[in-house]
């Protein structure tokens, strides 16, 4: 099959980097809301397909960032009416990753490449494009949203792959169909070895499906979510506050062991607003279980703004509480504030004071309720907000004891968008690499709770939704191997890029030396190496 990016026409650098963007872009209708997971597997061919054809390297690494460029504004447009133009900026500096990116996979599948060179192509490339989101996935670049593993979270044989290398093992299988179906439609030569690859790939998950059990469950939880919905305008938070409090009633007689509200659930620090103390402590009374919820508010015990679970029983605050650690940027402070602050005039929701940071992770104990509840002493692990996007924090809440992992939440701004369904569907992934129970609670929605083996349980709450559900979640107290082992298949990644850079260094230093060229002289007459003609 001849590939129709080699036509003369794209030789042309502007309709290359034309070309390069939308192709970049494919791979977003993978994650919701389209949630079209099949694409994933197929997206990135068309991409590849033309870095491939590129003349040069330097011209497969501007296709790379073009199409990184592509990818960022197709997987992040959701924030294009809070960032405006800005957001072009960012997508065209987090684009720079994937330029690096674009002179290896030309390495690898330009030409006609060998059969050894195709086969170490399907490794080396999927490990390449693993190195740029772990590069991205630092929270000081925006985090590890829109990981390319991250859009089969409604796949179970994926989410079992995911217990066993978190979600970037399922991004390197990802990534792998991709680069062996373009070799398969591009070279000829190398199609049984494309073939052989694409075997190995769909091996590799029936024998993690079929070898890895799910997670042994044992006993429930009954956590209750309170999602009142949008309310604008002036008294907005207090109108929100008395809504989640009429809904928190009606949980009376359901028995939850837990009741959660959304991200900023609480506008005022409760220290410095007693009666919201107290009329929390008397919802935990009357539903007969403690609720966690989320302030949002200048501190009474110290300096600054901060985001804080807070557990409340029936005699008010219980004294366990976690402030965020992992602050959006832009959204919840401004890097280096004194050189780009003007970013707070550009959109909508930039941060206008920094929020503080929390200094560690917290489990918190359930406390026995009024109603003396089956839930005390169950041991909770609150994230907040875009902290459920980091494999690692819900690892460390499982190692230091959580059985439930709840993650406080509020996309209002985006309400309209990609984003509430984007967020919430990062619980399934988080759930399966843990094997722990993860309840993604929003002040808008969407809500939703997933067992230990990332399956949703009961329905969501959509963003139409004014609402309060209890979910019975399954619990689990195995260990699985994301969870002890770590990230290692982003290790693995970091040692094959490693060796393919000792390997072409080896080769380097092996060719024969060709010495200087030096340019023949030339005589007054302008002769070259001919003097007295």
């Amino acid at each position: 099959m001849r590939n129709p990016f080699a036509r003369p026409g794209l030789r042309s650098g502007l309709a290359r980097s034309a070309l390069a963007v939308p192709l970049g872009a494919l791979p977003a209708l993978a994650f919701p809301a389209p949630s079209l997971w099949w694409f994933a597997y197929v997206a990135l061919v068309p991409w590849l397909l033309l870095i491939r054809t590129a003349p040069s390297a330097r011209r497969a690494g501007l296709d790379g960032w073009c199409g990184g460029i592509g990818f960022m504004l197709g997987v992040h447009q959701w924030l294009l009416p809070s960032l405006h133009v800005f957001l072009l900026v960012l997508a065209a500096l987090l684009g720079l990753l994937w330029l690096p990116w674009g002179w290896l996979v030309r390495a690898m599948l330009g030409g006609r490449p060998s059969g050894r060179r195709a086969a170490a192509a399907l490794v080396v490339v999927p490990s390449g494009w693993l190195l740029v989101e772990l590069v991205r996935s630092w929270q000081g670049l925006g985090g590890p949203w829109g990981l390319l593993g991250a859009s089969q979270w409604q796949v179970p044989a994926a989410l079992r792959l995911a217990s066993v290398g978190g979600v970037w093992l399922v991004s390197l299988l990802v990534v792998a169909v991709n680069t062996a179906l373009a070799l398969l439609l591009a070279v000829r030569e190398v199609r049984r070895t494309a073939l052989v690859g694409l075997v190995g790939c769909a091996l590799l998950l029936g024998l993690v499906w079929w070898g890895v059990a799910p997670p042994r469950t044992d006993g429930t939880a009954r956590i209750a979510v309170v999602q009142p919905g949008v309310f604008d305008g002036p008294g907005g938070a207090d109108r929100r506050f008395d809504r989640a409090e009429r809904l928190t009633r009606t949980l009376a007689g359901d028995r939850p062991d837990l009741v959660v509200w959304g991200e900023s659930s609480v506008g005022a620090d409760l220290g410095d607003r007693p009666d919201l103390a107290a009329r929390l402590a008397a919802l935990s009374r009357t539903v007969g279980a403690p609720l966690l919820v989320n302030v949002d508010a200048r501190r009474s015990d110290r300096p600054g703004i901060y985001k804080s679970a807070i557990l409340i029983g029936p005699d008010g605050p219980t004294g366990q509480r976690y402030d965020k650690m992992r602050l959006v940027p832009f959204g919840e402070y401004v890097p280096a504030r004194a050189l780009l602050g003007w970013a707070t005039s550009v959109g909508k929701g930039a941060a206008g004071e920094d929020r503080r940071r929390g200094t560690h992770p917290v489990v918190m104990t359930l406390p026995a309720s009024a109603g003396g509840g089956a839930g005390a002493g169950l041991r909770v692990g609150p994230l907040v907000c875009f902290e459920s996007a980091f494999p690692d924090m819900t690892r460390r809440l499982v190692e230091d004891g959580a059985e439930v992992v709840v993650a406080q939440s509020a996309t209002s701004t985006f309400q309209d968008t990609w984003a509430p369904a984007q967020h919430a569907s990062l619980g399934a992934l988080r759930a399966a690499e843990a094997g722990r129970p993860v309840v993604h609670a929003t002040l808008t929605g969407i809500s939703a709770a997933y067992g230990p083996d990332g399956r949703r349980v009961g329905p969501a709450l959509g963003t139409d939704r004014s609402a309060a559900v209890v979910y019975t979640l399954p619990l689990a107290h195995g260990t699985t191997g994301y969870a002890r082992f770590g990230d290692w298949a982003v290790h693995g990644a970091l040692l094959v890029i490693g060796a393919l850079c000792a390997v072409a260094g080896a080769r380097a230093l092996r060719k024969p030396g060709r010495g200087l060229r030096v340019r023949p002289a030339r005589t007054a007459r302008g002769s070259a190496g001919r003097p007295g003609r």
